[in-house]
């Protein structure tokens, strides 16, 4: 007896194809928009010279977390420049900042929204699943039809894999929320909106900022693969490397990867542990 097969590949390019064809205005208005926030960006940051932005980061890091990390954030980037892939390091930076900005920004409203309802909540815990369990390399097949080859399509597809921390530790933070605390709000008089903004967003920051680091990495790890899809930065050293049986060349461009991710992580811990 044979079962016949659920075309569901046939439906999923059916439905690309349409949402294609019928918001193509929509889809070439946000890549041009998005291209031009990247370039922006990568622009400014290319302008300055390069010992004058290792300079900054390191007072940052300074600034943020101690002399010690400020002296290894100095080290790294000096072996970066000295490498010769300061260009595609601030070319990554720029698509991992824009990135992390648009999921953090999509993130944080539902991540509320599902700590305040239980019933979105129970909806969007699968979705969360979904999302994290789905190979990174799916997220590709969507985002070039609607974008095309580029910057903007690994964004998309970076966005959507990174997004899932960070709303599930902003829904986490406000749920951890000591009830005590919400009922003394309520006591008070507290409304709806003061009880978040003044009780339960700074209570749950340190969670909040853990969900932002995740982001962060997952949004790095997504480098390489971008690259396949046209993006540039750290990741197309990689790649090229790969094609070109070049190991050295790939090692020395994954060690800049390592260290500009040692570098975010350091600097979102610390901004988490001052949340605290």
């Amino acid at each position: 007896m044979d079962i016949p097969r659920i075309p569901l590949g046939s439906w999923i390019e059916g439905g690309l194809t349409w949402l294609t064809s019928e918001y193509s205005v929509v889809t070439r208005g946000i890549s041009r928009f998005t291209q031009t926030g990247i370039n922006s960006l990568n622009d400014g940051l290319m302008w300055l010279p390069e010992w004058a932005l290792l300079a900054i980061i390191a007072l940052i890091c300074w600034k943020l977390a101690g002399p010690r990390l400020a002296i290894g954030a100095a080290a790294g980037l000096a072996l970066i420049w000295n490498l010769g892939l300061w260009n595609p390091m601030i070319e990554t930076l720029t698509l991992v900042v824009i990135a992390t900005l648009v999921a953090v920004v999509i993130a944080m409203p539902v991540g509320i929204a599902a700590a305040l309802s239980e019933r979105l909540y129970r909806v969007i815990m699968p979705l969360l699943d979904f999302m994290q369990t789905m190979p990174a390399f799916v997220y590709l097949i969507p985002a070039i039809p609607f974008f095309g080859i580029g910057s903007v399509s690994a964004i998309f597809a970076t966005v959507i894999f990174s997004m899932p921390p960070a709303i599930r530790f902003t829904t986490l933070g406000i749920r951890q929320v000591p009830v005590e605390l919400i009922e003394a709000a309520d006591a008070y008089g507290a409304t709806r909106s003061q009880k978040l903004f003044k009780v339960q967003l700074p209570l749950s920051l340190p969670t909040v900022m853990a969900g932002i680091n995740q982001t962060i990495m997952l949004a790095l790890s997504m480098v390489v693969i971008a690259a396949m899809i046209g993006a540039d930065g750290l990741g197309s050293e990689v790649w090229r490397a790969i094609q070109r049986l070049r190991p050295g060349d790939g090692f020395e461009a994954g060690i800049a990867v390592v260290i500009l991710a040692m570098l975010l992580d350091r600097l979102t811990q610390s901004l988490r542990r001052s949340s605290k």
